[in-house]
């Protein structure tokens, strides 16, 4: 098989689940296990087994298991023993994953969060030790770094790798206490609403007229569930999943369920009534196109972000001024 191949996969079986979330992303974590699978055999045929167990694991949308049609590269190795011979060998597994995914059709990533690169690279020992630097750094940079890592899947090999190194980070940042400091990091977001109730649109460049739901929208609710899944040690990736694993006595059900249902309805705008014709385009919301009443839904689904956000925020800042409960 060739990544060719792979690719012409993919565009074949888009149409069928371009309307459906879930469907859609399963079909995203079927090709880039295709792309595994291949890399793992010619990087085998090239340079012998791998010398060790690992696993190769997804940050970004792909970890959160929330991709639109299009979706750019973000990935990590980790690998259980440690040498000079071991470490070239996983970076070359790397290079030739992030080739195969390019050729399918997932962009390489702008900020280079790719497992070719030694920084996203590392054995099991080594990810330790950067992972408590950046803790410890606690600079705007390397939180974003663990705040990306976070977010991290497992798809081929160990998953427990990362599962044992997202609980260090989170008892880390528990002792610190770190949790202040990591909201910090997503304070800025993308107004989406001014103060007469309007949507607030791009007004200049190639958007304009357009809603930026990536800014605006998606980030609230991903940002606050993830701040919840670091405070209560909850593993899981996906926005949904992490809103659902949330305990009672900090949301009530019926205000979970809501919130699940508001995110998964941006989702689905996200496919329906965006461009998609590349990554970026996947962005933004034609709101010009939708009805009253879907004006009415964005609006709604803005607000319930932003008050959820606004929930997460001063939960936080309230355990790090008195401590946890």
């Amino acid at each position: 098989m060739k990544y060719e191949e792979i690719r012409s996969y993919r565009d074949q079986q888009i149409p069928a689940v371009i309307n459906d979330h879930f469907k859609l992303n399963l079909l995203h974590d079927r090709v880039i296990t295709k792309v595994i699978d291949l890399s793992v055999n010619r990087i085998e045929v090239r340079n012998g087994p791998p010398p060790c167990s690992f696993s190769f694991f997804v940050m970004g949308s792909a970890g959160r298991f929330e991709q639109s049609i299009w979706s750019d590269q973000d990935h990590g190795i980790i690998y259980e023993q440690q040498s000079d011979e071991i470490k070239d060998y996983f970076l070359d597994l790397g290079k030739e994953i992030s080739e195969g995914l390019q050729i399918a059709g997932y962009d390489y990533c702008d900020g280079a969060v790719m497992s070719s690169k030694p920084l996203w690279c590392k054995s099991l020992s080594e990810w330790q030790q950067q992972l408590s630097r950046w803790i410890q750094d606690s600079t705007w940079e390397s939180i974003r770094q663990l705040l990306i890592f976070i977010d991290g899947r497992s798809m081929y090999g160990e998953e427990k790798y990362i599962e044992d190194l997202k609980h260090l980070v989170y008892q880390s940042i528990h002792n610190g206490p770190l949790l202040k400091r990591v909201l910090t990091n997503t304070l800025h977001l993308k107004k989406g609403m001014g103060v007469l109730g309007q949507v607030l649109v791009e007004t200049h460049g190639p958007h304009a007229g357009l809603l930026n739901i990536k800014e605006t929208a998606l980030f609230p609710y991903v940002n606050a569930a993830r701040l919840l899944a670091i405070k209560e040690n909850i593993t899981d990736t996906s926005t949904l999943l992490r809103l659902d694993s949330i305990p009672d006595r900090l949301i009530k059900t019926s205000t979970k369920e809501l919130y699940k249902q508001q995110f998964l309805k941006l989702l689905n705008y996200r496919l329906a009534h965006c461009d998609n014709k590349n990554y970026e385009s996947g962005h933004y919301l034609r709101i010009g196109t939708l009805s009253k009443m879907q004006k009415n839904e964005v609006k709604e689904i803005l607000k319930n972000g932003l008050a959820l956000y606004r929930f997460v925020k001063n939960l936080v800042e309230k355990v790090d001024n008195h401590g946890d409960e």
